[in-house]
């Protein structure tokens, strides 16, 4: 095993809201909490929830920093990322998740199982936790390195909590009895207020939100950290890119003209002034082929190369609109911060998401069903049963984890199943569920005789020697 440095601080924590361990403050003795954050949204989100005193009092408060990204050598984690300052006062000590496994990605191992005994007595050796009780908090907790972490720590309390418009949708794979029963909570920001989240319920865990104030106080201690970034004199648009290739979800190229797309739209509108916020692992040349687009649409386009949250933007920029095709950042700007926000993209990625479960389909479908499309003619209502349509789509994804969702999902599909909802399903996914708008059964049966496959295939035979 890898050895591991923590970065420990001679001083407490110094938050002295409630339920935090600043000077003065309650501790339990003998209780370490541990965070697990693996981006600066993340981090913030934490960190309003210890502001909030949504965390108990504790001895110890131990952040653990993990860097996902698929070279994590090439990315900055998020303790090196500009305003991680402001957010580290919250824990006592900081240790490296990546450096504890090295050389092993944090996205691909697990401990096995007869190695988690061995993997606890060496992180409670490692990380200074001696035999102190644990509690646990992690993000995406049916993928690692949250899973792996869950799973080292046995018997551990664990509290979940959301970064984004994901933990609307339902647990995208099964989670073992022995950790979602562990689960005490899932702590979420209200993104969408009046929606309740399907993550995890198939465990009876309830959601708790993370008030909405204490995550903009927190934002607000990052504007200064923008480095380099002024507040224009026009309010400008601000267009937020994703790197959706990188998901095999678009193609390179096809992620491009969805940025050209989002700037011509914006000129269509009126606007002259348009900021571009890249995700920071896109190709820097995808920027120039903006530049030459937005020359082409009389625009004038700023592209910033600085890794900041786009929420830290909303404060620096004012923009007066903010487009982009999915991002959790679009509900902020709306929800948090009454900004003007458009969608364009999310039509092609509804039909391409794959497989039907593919967990980024809740969050298309939200954006999609609730915000204005960036070409709208005014004709553009957004969908008034939307918790009936997360259900019905929850339902579709994962029914073998929710069965209890299949009456909501019938009665939404025999009822609200028309030419526009139709885009957030598939018709074989339906028939394959026996569901409402299934495919026929006299039609169904037809790709199942062996008449016609057997004729399917002499075509193809025939095909292939034709062509030779």
């Amino acid at each position: 095993m890898a050895s591991n440095t923590s970065e420990s601080r001679t001083t407490p924590a110094a938050a002295a809201t409630p339920g935090t361990a600043g000077p003065g403050a309650a501790r339990t003795r003998g209780l370490t909490q541990i965070f697990c954050a693996s981006s600066l949204y993340g981090a913030a989100t934490l960190a309003a929830a210890i502001d909030a005193g949504l965390f108990g009092p504790a001895e110890r408060r131990l952040l653990v920093v993990c860097n996902n990204s698929a070279s994590p050598e090439l990315h900055p984690s998020i303790d090196r990322m500009p305003g991680f300052e402001q957010l580290r006062d919250r824990f006592d000590d900081l240790v490296s998740w990546n450096e504890t496994i090295a050389p092993f990605h944090p996205s691909g191992w697990s401990p096995r199982s007869d190695d988690t005994p061995l993997w606890e007595r060496h992180l409670r050796l490692a990380w200074g936790l001696g035999d102190t009780r644990v509690e646990v908090a992690v993000e995406s907790i049916q993928v690692n390195p949250a899973l792996a972490i869950t799973e080292i720590f046995t018997g551990a309390p664990l509290t979940v909590y959301a970064d984004g418009l994901m933990s609307y949708g339902p647990t995208r794979s099964k989670i073992p009895p022995l950790i979602g029963s562990r689960v005490r909570r899932l702590l979420h920001l209200d993104l969408v207020p009046g929606l309740k989240p399907l993550l995890l319920t198939e465990f009876g865990v309830e959601p708790e939100l993370v008030p909405t104030e204490a995550f903009r106080r927190v934002l607000d201690t990052l504007t200064d950290t923008a480095e380099g970034i002024a507040t224009p004199s026009v309010p400008p648009v601000l267009i937020l890119g994703q790197y959706l290739s990188a998901l095999g979800i678009l193609t390179e190229r096809e992620e491009e003209e969805l940025h050209a797309t989002m700037v011509r739209g914006a000129a269509a509108l009126g606007h002259k002034h348009v900021v571009f916020k890249p995700h920071p692992a896109a190709p820097s040349e995808w920027s120039k082929l903006l530049e030459d687009e937005a020359k082409k649409a009389g625009v004038e386009l700023t592209v910033l190369d600085t890794p900041v949250l786009a929420e830290v933007l909303y404060k620096r920029l004012k923009p007066v609109l903010v487009v982009g095709c999915f991002s959790t950042a679009l509900l902020t700007a709306s929800a948090f911060y009454g900004i003007p926000v458009a969608r364009t993209g999310t039509e092609i990625l509804l039909e391409r998401l794959a497989p039907y479960q593919n967990s980024n389909r809740v969050p298309v479908t939200i954006v999609d069903a609730l915000l204005t499309p960036l070409d709208d003619d005014g004709s553009f209502e957004p969908e008034a049963h939307l918790g009936e349509l997360v259900e019905a789509v929850g339902f579709a994804m994962q029914a073998q984890i929710y069965p209890n969702l299949r009456p909501a999902a019938e009665r939404y599909l025999s009822t609200h199943l028309d030419d526009r909802t139709w885009r957030y399903f598939k018709r074989r996914r339906l028939t394959a569920l026996g569901l409402p708008g299934a495919i026929p059964s006299q039609l169904a049966a037809i790709p199942r005789n062996a008449t016609a496959r057997r004729m399917v295939r002499r075509a193809r035979k025939l095909r292939r020697t034709v062509l030779r």
